[in-house]
């Protein structure tokens, strides 16, 4: 076996080793959006997670809470463990603790609460589209954006006092310790914010996700390793490009191919590697993100992007952490301990 010692006696068949045992918490299964279909079904997911001898997975469901797909999958595809959960955009209508209480008691329970993919603030002001070669927000080319979606966005108070439903909302998740925390797709700044605050309320289990990840500094991803949360890094083998996307909106004019205001630290593979190495292992997770149409299946997507970090030239033990050990403390799960 590879310990990373060895580079060049590497052998063909390491990634599908790797692969098995290990946990990928950020799956995108359908269904979707019309205009935007997934690559695979839930039980296609689980099933080919399973053949390759991962331990779990966590559905993402931009418009559902996936506890309940979870549920169902687990009736049909025993042998691996499956999770969903919440993430609270505006279909939800955003920052709702109904919503999250009632997820807590849906199914067997979410596993997480996430602040929001495409409709947070963040995410939502900065989608554009480009026009004669230059990006232009949505905000900017449809007024009705602005005033139907922008304004009703996501957005975490930088300062106290706490709005009460987001300290609601904080408390149900320091109260349910099978919870964990996935700031979602906020700037770097409200996830910081959040990680204070989770520190605060006595929330044990924190996931900055990657798109935040990417809006942070060095030094807030040193203090939010520091407080105890993990820093997730997603699609490190590429992405689809600039294919315009309708992840979130249903109207044809919100598709978008681009963003302004690009994030401080975007990163390619190289650059992930070396954050990872500086910061330490034990502080990331490795999941793919996939579910897009146009790219792998989500199996295929941990596979590559486990290839990748060996071309990087991490151990089996370091991969191992970030694709196992670590999303299994995340998710509570014997032997993360």
């Amino acid at each position: 076996m590879h310990t990373g010692e060895n580079f060049h006696n590497r052998s063909m068949d390491l990634p599908d080793e790797l692969l098995r045992g290990a946990i990928d918490i950020h799956v995108h299964a359908g269904p979707h959006l019309k205009s935007s279909p997934r690559r695979v079904d839930p039980f296609q997911a689980a099933e080919q997670a399973k053949a390759a001898g991962m331990r779990a997975i966590v559905f993402m469901d931009v418009f559902e809470n996936s506890s309940g797909t979870a549920w169902l999958v687990k009736r049909t595809v025993p042998g691996i463990d499956l999770f969903g959960g919440i993430i609270l955009n505006t279909s939800y209508g955003g920052l709702n603790p109904r919503a999250v209480k009632t997820a807590i008691h849906y199914g067997d329970g979410a596993r997480f609460v996430s602040f929001g993919a495409h409709s947070t603030h963040y995410s939502a002001s900065r989608e554009a589209r480009l026009v004669d070669g230059k990006p232009v927000p949505l905000k900017d080319l449809y007024p009705r954006f602005a005033t139907e979606e922008l304004s009703r966005a996501v957005r975490i108070p930088l300062q106290d006092p706490v709005p009460p439903e987001l300290e609601e909302i904080l408390q149900l998740i320091a109260d349910n310790p099978n919870l964990f925390l996935n700031t979602g797709h906020v700037s770097g700044e409200e996830a910081m914010r959040l990680v204070r605050l989770a520190a605060r309320c006595g929330i044990k289990k924190v996931l900055v996700a990657s798109m935040a990840v990417d809006d942070l500094t060095f030094d807030q991803q040193t203090e939010a390793a520091r407080l105890g949360a993990y820093l997730e890094r997603t699609n490190i083998i590429g992405t689809s490009g600039s294919v315009p996307k309708t992840h979130y909106y249903v109207e044809r004019e919100y598709m978008y191919d681009t963003i302004v205001d690009p994030p401080k630290n975007k990163l390619n593979v190289r650059g992930i590697a070396n954050q990872i190495r500086t910061i330490g292992p034990e502080h990331f997770i490795l999941s793919t993100d996939y579910g897009v149409r146009s790219m792998p299946p989500p199996v295929e997507g941990m596979r590559q992007a486990i290839a990748c970090l060996l071309d990087m030239e991490f151990s089996v033990d370091e991969i191992r952490m970030l694709t196992s050990l670590n999303p299994a403390r995340l998710l509570g799960l014997e032997g993360g301990s």
